[in-house]
This record gives C-alpha cells, structure tokens and sequence, in this order.
C-alpha cells in the first residue's frame, strides 16, 4: 500500500489512459463530509502560459475514474465525449 500526502498530489500529472492526454497537475480534492472519503479530483489542465496569465480551466475526475497511482503520473480512464 503506497501512501501519498495531498501536496505530494499536487506534483503528480494526471494522464488518460484511453488516449494518452495529459490533464494536467492535481490541483484539488474533494471529500465527501460523512465518510471522509475522497470523491474527485480537479485537474488544472490550461498550459503554463495560460496558468500565469491567470487564465486556468478545471476538470472534475470522479474518484472512480482513477485506476492507478504511480510515483509521479495518476493514470484515469475517461471516455471522450
């Protein structure tokens, strides 16, 4: 069992496996306040430059879309839409 801190998270890139596209960093969780259980994490998937510019977008990917943790990349599996 691999243990990871949220700030740990934060520095991993989150990669779809269906295509191969990179989402972008972890930039937050989201619990579920009755069980303590993690239901989403958000994804900032603008490119640096527009990130500096303060011009950011967010993914919401539900918990069970995340199918393995790696040291430095979270791999989900999402369909296109």
């Amino acid at each position: 069992m691999m243990l990871a801190k949220t700030s740990e998270l934060k520095l991993r890139e989150v990669v779809n496996i269906n295509d191969g596209r990179r989402l972008g960093p972890v930039c937050d969780l989201e619990f579920d306040d009755e069980t303590g259980t993690i239901k989403s994490i958000s994804v900032n998937n603008s490119g640096l430059v527009l990130r500096l510019l303060g011009r950011s977008s967010q993914e919401v990917i539900p918990w069970e879309k995340i199918k393995r943790f790696g040291v430095d990349v979270i791999l989900v599996e999402i369909d296109d839409v």
